[in-house]
Formats: C-alpha cells, sequence, structure tokens
C-alpha cells in the first residue's frame, strides 16, 4: 500500500495551476495595480503561491470550511454523515459535508454534487487529489479557485477587487470576510450606502464576526481587535477595478501575445502611475483649452535615460472617445516628424568633419539636383551659424549638411538606429532630411534618449524585467554633446520665468509634417526624455498643427507640471568629453581667424574630425591714396594705406541686398590684371541642377535652351563657360548664360573664374517629340 501511494505521488501530473487559466494582474513600478485582466474563461482569477497568502486568511478558511483538514485523505466521513441526515432525514437546508478537497475537486471537474451520485463522484475525484497532490498544493489551489462572487475566483483577485491590496496585506477583519465568503459567493455581498461607498451586507458581516468568535478561541492574543470588527468594512464593487495607463498595458500583453508568451500572473511595468496621471492630466486640459483652435487629440512619451524605462505613456487624449479614435495608441502610429530629425543630421555632420558648432552655412535659395527645398516662413536669412540654424530650423542648411553626409548617411543611421519599415533610400531622397520618412513616438524618444545618453542607443524597456543592455554607439560622445549644447540654447516659446530662481536646461526640438499633418516637440530635461505629438489620426491637417505653436506649449506645460509636483529632475552627472576643445574663430564665416578678422568667437572643435579652414571674409587691400582703387604691385613707389573688405559669395550678396543690408563692395583695378587679388573660395554651378536630366522638345530643338548661373568669390568679375571643354561665353557674376545643345547625350559643363579656381558638373540632355 505504501508503494502504491509513494508511486501516485511519484508519477509525473500536471501542476493544478496550469488546469484553469490565469488572469494578469499588471501593476506599475511602485506597485499600484495598474489592470487585472480576464482569464481566457472570462473569470478573474489570479494565482499567487501559498506563501504570498495571508496566515490569517488561510488559517481562517480552514477553521471555517474545513477544521480537520490537515487529517483526513480528502473525506471527512463524519462530516458527510452529518450532512447526509440534516439533508435527507430531517430534511434542513441542505448541506454536503464537504472538505476543501471535495470543493477543490467540484471546481476543477465542474461536478453537480447535489444528487448522491454526484457525491460519490466527487468523492473519488477528491481521494484522487489527495493521491496525487500534496495537502499544501491542494490548500493553495483551493484558495487561488475559490468562488467570491460573480466571476471572481481566488483570494488573490478578491484581495486586489474588493480591498485593493496583495493577499498577503490582509487585516484580520478583512482575511476573515474572505474567508467566509466562499461558503455563499452568491450572496449580496454590498450594501452600498450614500454616493460611492460600498459597504459589506449584513449577512456577511454577522458570519465574518460569528467566525471571529470562533477564532478568538485558538487566537486569544487577537482579542484586542474587536473593536475593528465594530467598524465598517468598505468593499470596493468590481466596476472599479483600476483601468490605467490603457494604451501602455494593451502594448505589453499584446506584445507577449505576438512573442508567444505564456501570460505571467504578475506583470510589473516601468511606468510611474503618479508620473501617468500628470501626463494625462496635462494632455486633457491642454486639448480642452485649445479645442477652439481644432486641437482635438495629442499623445506623449516620458522616458528615464537612466534605464531607458518607459515612466509614462499615454497614446491619446481620451481611450474612451470613439470621435478621436482614442483606443488607438499613438505613440506606436508612424508619422512624419517635419523637423524633429535634424539634430541627428548635424550630429552625423560633426562626426564626419563637414562641420562644427560656428561654421556659417548658406541660407539661400538653392537646388540639389531636382531638389529644390524651401525654408517653412519661405525667407532666406543668408550666412548663419549651424547653431542658429539648428535652433531655428532652417531648411537648406539642414539638406546642405545631409548632402555632404558619407557614411553613415541619415538614412543609414536610421536603419540602424532601428527605425522600421522605411522605403528604399532612393524613395526618400533628400527629403528625408525634412521629415519625408516616417517614424513612431516611441523611435523618437529612442532616438533623443540616444543624444541625452551621449551617442550610446539602447531600447526602451517596459517591463523592469526587461534586459537592460550596454548598448550601441551610433554617435561620438563629442557630437552628441555639441548638439545637445545647441538644443539647449534654444528659447522657450513662452520664455516664462523660472518658478524656482534656477532656469532648468531643457535641451528639445520641435517638427512639423507637410500639410501641417503633425505637430511635434521632442527633447529631454533632468533625467527624463519626452516627446509630445499634436494632430489627427486620420491624418487630417489644420493650420494649427505647427510645432511650436500647437506641441510645445504642451511640451513645457508638462515640464512645468513634473516640477510643480516636486517630481525630482536633477539631471545625471556628465562629463564634458575629454577629446572637446574650444578653440577661436571669425564669427563671420565660422573659420579660423586671421589678423583681419574684426569680430571673434568660440566654438566647440573635435580635433582630427572638425573642418581647419583660414577665414577669407576679411581681406586687405591695399588702396592707392591717389586714384582710391585697388594699388597695383609693386607698392614701394606709391602712397598707399591697407583697408579691409568683407569678400561675400555672390548668392550671399544678393541676400544681403534684397534685405536692404548691401555690403561695400571691394574696390577694383582694371590696369592691375588680377595681380592685386588674393585668391577666395572657388566657384559652385547652381544651374544645371546635379543628378538632373533635361528633356528638350525635337521640334523646337533650336529655341530651346538651358540657362547655367554660379556663385563666385566677392572678388570674382568674370565667370568663363565650357562644354566638353568647348568654350561657349562668360558672364558677369550673377548673370545668366543660355546655352543651346545641339541633340541628346551627356555633356560636362565647367565653369572658371578669372582666378582661375574651377567647378564642374555632369549635364544629361534627352529629347522627346
Amino acid at each position: 500500500m505504501l508503494a502504491v501511494l509513494a508511486g501516485c505521488r511519484l508519477w509525473p501530473h500536471p501542476p493544478l495551476r496550469s488546469w484553469l487559466p490565469s488572469s494578469t494582474a499588471v501593476y506599475d513600478s511602485k506597485g499600484h495595480l495598474l489592470r487585472l485582466t480576464l482569464a481566457s474563461d472570462q473569470q478573474y482569477r489570479l494565482w499567487v503561491p501559498l506563501k504570498d497568502i495571508s496566515p490569517q486568511l488561510v488559517d481562517g478558511v480552514l477553521l471555517h470550511e474545513d477544521r480537520w483538514y490537515r487529517w483526513h485523505p480528502g473525506v471527512n466521513p463524519y462530516g458527510l454523515l452529518r450532512g447526509a441526515w440534516i439533508t435527507y432525514v430531517r430534511h434542513g437546508a441542505p448541506q454536503g459535508g464537504s472538505t476543501i478537497t471535495m470543493q477543490l475537486a467540484r471546481l476543477l471537474w465542474g461536478l453537480n454534487s447535489r444528487t448522491p451520485l454526484g457525491k460519490l463522484r466527487q468523492i473519488a475525484r477528491a481521494v484522487q487529489l489527495e493521491l496525487f497532490y500534496s495537502k499544501r498544493e491542494i490548500l493553495e489551489a483551493y484558495l487561488n479557485l475559490a468562488p467570491y462572487g460573480s466571476n471572481v475566483q481566488g483570494v488573490a483577485t478578491a484581495s486586489l477587487v474588493y480591498f485593493g491590496k496583495p493577499a498577503s496585506q490582509l487585516s484580520l477583519p478583512e482575511a476573515l470576510t474572505l474567508a467566509v465568503i466562499p461558503q455563499n459567493p452568491s450572496r449580496r455581498l454590498l450594501a452600498v450606502q450614500g454616493a460611492g461607498s460600498a459597504l459589506i451586507s449584513s449577512g456577511l458581516a454577522d458570519q465574518r464576526n460569528r467566525l471571529y468568535e470562533a477564532w478568538l478561541t485558538t487566537h486569544p492574543q487577537d482579542a484586542g481587535l474587536k473593536p475593528l470588527f465594530a467598524l465598517p468594512l468598505t468593499l470596493r464593487p468590481l466596476s472599479r477595478l483600476p483601468f490605467e495607463a490603457p494604451h501602455a498595458v494593451e502594448q505589453l500583453l499584446s506584445a507577449q501575445a505576438l512573442n508567444g508568451e505564456a501570460r505571467n500572473a504578475v506583470v510589473t511595468t516601468t511606468l510611474d502611475l503618479d508620473l501617468q496621471r500628470i501626463l494625462e492630466r496635462q494632455i486633457a486640459l491642454y486639448v480642452k483649452r485649445r479645442a477652439s483652435s481644432g486641437i482635438a487629440n495629442a499623445a506623449a512619451i516620458l522616458v528615464d535615460t537612466r534605464d531607458m524605462g518607459i515612466k509614462a505613456m499615454v497614446g491619446s487624449a481620451d481611450y474612451r472617445n470613439p470621435a478621436i479614435q482614442g483606443q488607438v495608441n499613438g505613440t506606436l502610429a508612424k508619422r512624419s516628424p517635419g523637423s524633429a530629425l535634424k539634430p541627428f543630421i548635424y550630429a552625423l555632420g560633426f562626426d564626419q568633419g563637414v562641420l562644427h558648432a560656428q561654421t556659417v552655412l548658406r541660407d539661400v535659395p538653392t537646388a540639389f539636383g531636382p531638389y529644390t527645398p524651401e525654408n517653412f516662413d519661405g525667407n532666406f536669412l543668408g550666412p548663419i551659424t549651424a547653431t542658429q540654424a539648428l535652433i531655428r530650423s532652417r531648411n537648406i542648411p539642414a539638406v546642405w549638411v545631409a548632402s555632404q553626409l558619407h557614411q553613415p548617411s541619415l538614412y543609414d543611421f536610421l536603419q540602424q538606429a532601428g527605425v522600421s519599415r522605411l522605403a528604399s533610400e532612393q524613395h526618400y531622397g533628400l527629403s528625408l532630411v525634412l521629415g519625408g520618412g516616417e517614424v513612431t513616438m516611441q523611435e523618437l524618444a529612442g532616438l533623443y534618449a540616444m543624444l541625452a545618453n551621449r551617442g550610446v542607443l539602447r531600447p526602451l524597456r517596459l517591463r523592469t524585467d526587461d534586459p537592460q543592455p550596454d548598448g550601441t554607439r551610433l554617435l561620438s560622445d563629442e557630437a552628441s554633446y555639441m548638439v545637445m549644447d545647441i538644443l539647449r540654447q534654444n528659447p522657450r516659446p513662452d520664455d516664462a520665468a523660472d518658478m524656482q530662481g534656477t532656469r532648468l536646461p531643457v535641451y528639445w526640438k520641435t517638427g512639423t509634417s507637410w500639410a501641417f499633418r503633425d505637430a511635434w516637440t521632442a527633447g529631454s530635461f533632468g533625467p527624463y526624455v519626452l516627446v509630445v505629438w499634436v494632430g489627427n489620426f486620420d491624418g487630417a491637417g489644420n493650420p494649427a498643427f505647427v510645432g511650436i505653436d500647437a506641441a510645445a506649449p504642451l511640451f513645457f506645460q508638462v515640464i512645468d507640471a513634473l516640477r510643480a509636483e516636486h517630481v525630482p529632475l536633477n539631471e545625471p552627472i556628465r562629463a564634458m568629453p575629454s577629446n572637446l576643445r574650444r578653440v577661436q574663430i571669425c564669427l563671420a564665416s565660422g573659420n579660423l581667424p586671421t589678423q583681419w578678422c574684426p569680430q571673434r568667437g568660440m566654438s566647440w572643435f573635435i580635433p582630427g574630425k572638425s573642418p581647419i579652414r583660414v577665414d577669407t571674409i576679411y581681406r586687405p587691400v591695399v588702396i592707392d591714396d591717389v586714384t582710391g582703387k585697388a594699388a597695383c604691385p609693386p607698392f614701394d613707389d606709391k602712397r598707399t594705406h591697407v583697408e579691409v573688405y568683407e569678400f561675400w559669395p555672390s548668392d550671399l550678396q544678393r541676400v544681403f541686398e534684397q534685405a536692404g543690408m548691401p555690403r561695400r563692395k571691394p574696390p577694383v583695378n582694371e590696369a592691375c590684371n588680377d595681380n592685386e587679388r588674393i585668391s577666395g573660395a572657388p566657384p559652385r554651378i547652381t544651374s544645371p541642377l546635379r543628378g538632373s536630366t533635361y528633356t528638350l522638345r525635337l521640334k523646337q530643338l533650336a529655341e530651346e535652351r538651358i540657362p547655367f548661373t554660379a556663385t563666385n568669390d566677392a572678388s570674382v568679375r568674370t565667370l568663363y563657360w565650357f562644354v566638353d571643354d568647348a568654350y561657349i561665353g562668360r558672364s558677369a557674376p550673377g548673370e545668366l548664360l543660355y546655352w543651346q545643345p545641339h541633340g541628346a547625350g551627356r555633356f560636362t559643363v565647367r565653369v572658371v573664374d578669372d582666378h582661375g579656381l574651377a567647378d564642374q558638373r555632369i549635364l544629361d540632355v534627352t529629347l522627346v517629340d
């Protein structure tokens, strides 16, 4: 007999936990319940180990349900006989005489124990359970499967639903209340009194109090708790179960299902419910306040850059509002980022030696092959530093920087950063710089967190048990630092005074997509990265959807709210990169100053990477005192003096003239035959467009002409044009020269200035009828 018993116990059998599906309890990082899901059979059933259940509840259940549980073999003959006598002989209230093991058997196999045959089956199954499982396993299973009214099963579920706490933290009145419910779970548990107050019914309270009297016979030390049993006990209705952070919770559960993972009974997220509610509240207030502007929806995500945990995620302004498709998670939607990717273009440019922070770029009408971008405001600022070009979000300088990148290009960089579902690089061309592609808010948050983490990309985390890898370096420490330093100089749109007397550093950038479909603001402050989006999920545009006007106010509203709630916003200590230097530059050009440069400044410089060029804007010109013209060498027998002039390229000269600020042109002397000149910048062809094909009509070939233009140094007076080494004519700076092709083909266009400096490009011509 002992061998049979040992064989039954040792024979492989599935754990009781696997017999019925389980719910999932999702918590934030501080232990607050976010959601309790239904199991697949539509029951709230949360399994917890016996060690995590209050010992008072365990003892209360045994005292109330089955005092001889630890001694009988699954069936208590005395209880069965007593129940049969009262039910069938005395015809009293039906009593089953079931032990805890028998009740578990009824729950597991769905037995009808109200008939004699059903009772026999229940007894047989109870003996089977005792043979195959230990008393501890059976008790644990019963406590996790016992009915607690409606579709609530198990003490852990009942504790969360009714008292909002784990089963290990129950007080004695709460534990004894849960101990008596399974005897008659269909009774009315709640007696509602007033608005929102739910008290246990009088019948449930009386039964609990009787159990307490029995409890005192074995636990006399708890007699001092008797006043607690006279107090009303509040139970939370099932309808008031928490439903927090719905988009984040659904993303987590969907990811589990997609990866084929078995649902865990307890999942702890990286979310912080306090921060989540701040974000939700600020978005709701903002949308309500800006409703007259057509702003009806917004989304935001807050990431802790220290561990890459998502601390708050709001996928829409109102999850329950079908008018705005509120259940859509906007942080996962692919949207055009507008100019929000520009910081990474400049960072790549810093790393590849294209420019440094104070390099002067040209904000002038420019064609990049067939692509001719424009600035958002339609204006051109002329010379502008890289710092100001990024802060003021100028399009043409950003596209020029992107056109100079090699490996990696912006496209390669985004692929390395894990931006999904990108089309081919040829599909976007340089339009990717200005938001031609699409990213999700979570991908953008990861990119800005990479900047805050000095160029190291690490994946976002939504669960506390997600790994924290070392990450992949995509940008140098120096380039990331330089870009962050620029973003820090971006002034707040409202110029609000600091509430505590010291300005909180905020590193931020806006973005506006084409046709005003999306307004973005992304940036970092303290240890956090925040990305805010304003728009419509159906893609409808609105002139109000401009990053600086629609998204930036919400971005700073959230920051101010976090500070008002005294959320710690101390920035992690990040040492300045060791391979970064401050060098003196000439402010007009951003290059190393000569003795003639009147205004100088400082710029960040990466030794071995940043470009080393000497300023050519300010140049000395020897002036003849008699004629007032440039003196021709030699100067020994002449009365002369030296004046410094600004030598601006022709395209920038035109911008100055259009702005009403023409620059004084350097004097020239035709008699000198260029001997007095100092070589400046070479010419740069602006037409024909690079990489484009000109299609001409065959019938009108005699009338078709292609314009040639180029920018040139301020000291240049004449440009000479060649096609396939054949001279075709000359033009003055800023003038057009028209060329008439003799047929289709590929030609090499070359321009040479009167300094002997040149530029060339390929021109393709095709003919059509």
